[in-house]
């Protein structure tokens, strides 16, 4: 057995695209090439992950606190802990938080959770 550790500490500051109060530690890299990837995302209070265009799928999966994420249709939506976002390919997208936000993030091609997880109710995109 091996251990691992992926706190906030084993990770880089990233300010691409104006972020703020953004930490990302890269998990694993699976199989050759730059994609599929899975980080882990630490966003402190008052954080944003700045716009900018997904460069491949990309699926943020939060697993504790609170923020508001907005893709192409431009209008921000409220996410809280057990909360899956996908943006496509392309897709302009923008990550924000004022309490932190603490999420896994999956980059890779055709990635598609709808057979495996249900909408969040309310929701109408």
């Amino acid at each position: 057995m091996k251990i691992f550790n992926f706190a906030k500490d084993a990770g880089n500051a990233i300010t691409l695209f104006g972020s703020i109060n953004m930490v990302m530690s890269r998990i694993i890299q699976i199989g050759k090439g730059r994609y599929p990837y899975w980080m882990y995302s630490h966003l402190e209070a008052n954080g944003k992950i700045g716009e900018h265009a997904a460069s491949t799928d990309q699926l943020l999966l939060i697993v504790s606190g609170s923020g508001q994420v907005k893709g192409k249709e431009n209008v921000f939506q409220d996410v809280t802990r057990n909360d899956a976002v996908l943006w496509e390919r392309t897709e302009m997208h923008k990550t924000i938080t004022e309490a932190g936000l603490t999420a896994i993030v999956i980059e890779g091609n055709s990635i598609d959770p709808a057979p495996y997880l249900p909408m969040k109710q309310g929701h109408s995109y």
